[in-house]
């Protein structure tokens, strides 16, 4: 994977990310002078829950996953974010330790940031602040919403919704249009944690899914076919 070493494009790809899009290029070039590209596997952790953590990260290219261990040893999926998206920013304000993994979905790029250099930012731009937050917020808005349909939602439909989202997302990143099939690189085990379900109910109901010709199945990958029926399985 190719590293970025120039100055002017960091600070080109910072400009292009929606919580930095309001600074003036002296800003952007100050900030790329302390970012550090940092490249991650598909499956490499980036950080565990636990951890200490004094940095934050923006996704340059690739995807990365956010979850947490629940204390029945289930693992929960709260985000996943892409290109332009930030994640680790908690530790620009609380200086604990991470309250969450976040791992490569694929092979993926990233700008790291210290929290002392974003906190000086933030002291000369507090409007940064506001938009970190409102960030920070529909995460946690989305993860309510998610933990909501495990509590409630059949497996059928938790799994029905997991494979939803994934089309939104891709297509988010340009994945065809509302008629072209969805190619998702995700094993069966990532999508039954994506849906907190068993492995071995998931991959039943991804079953029926594709004997109903809905999805295609492969090594590590779901291609969806018609991404509106999925919704027929979400009660």
């Amino acid at each position: 994977m190719k590293a970025m070493t120039s100055v002017e494009e960091i600070a080109g790809l910072l400009g292009r990310t929606p919580i930095f899009s309001g600074l003036s290029p002296r800003d952007l070039t100050q900030l790329a002078e302390v970012a550090v590209p940092r490249s991650y596997l598909a499956g490499e952790a980036i950080f565990r829950e636990g951890d200490s953590g004094d940095t934050c990260y923006v996704v340059r290219s690739g995807r990365v996953r956010v979850t947490r261990r629940h204390s029945d040893g289930r693992v929960l999926t709260l985000a996943e974010m892409g290109k332009g998206q930030m994640f680790g920013e908690l530790a620009m304000f609380d200086g604990e330790t991470r309250s969450a993994t976040v791992e490569a979905i694929e092979d993926t790029s990233a700008l790291a940031l210290l929290a002392g250099d974003v906190r000086r930012l933030l002291l000369n731009h507090p409007e940064i602040a506001v938009k970190m937050l409102s960030g920070v917020a529909g995460r946690l808005r989305a993860a309510n919403e998610r933990l909501t349909r495990q509590s409630f939602q059949t497996v059928a439909g938790r799994v029905a919704s997991a494979l939803l989202g994934q089309v939104e997302s891709r297509r988010a990143d340009g994945a065809g249009d509302n008629g072209s099939p969805v190619l998702i690189e995700a094993t069966q085990a990532q999508i039954a944690q994506l849906a907190g379900a068993s492995r071995e109910s998931a991959s039943r109901f991804l079953a029926k899914l594709e004997r109903a010709g809905l999805i295609t199945t492969g090594r590590g990958k779901v291609v969806v076919h018609e991404p509106n029926a999925l919704r027929n399985y979400i009660y």
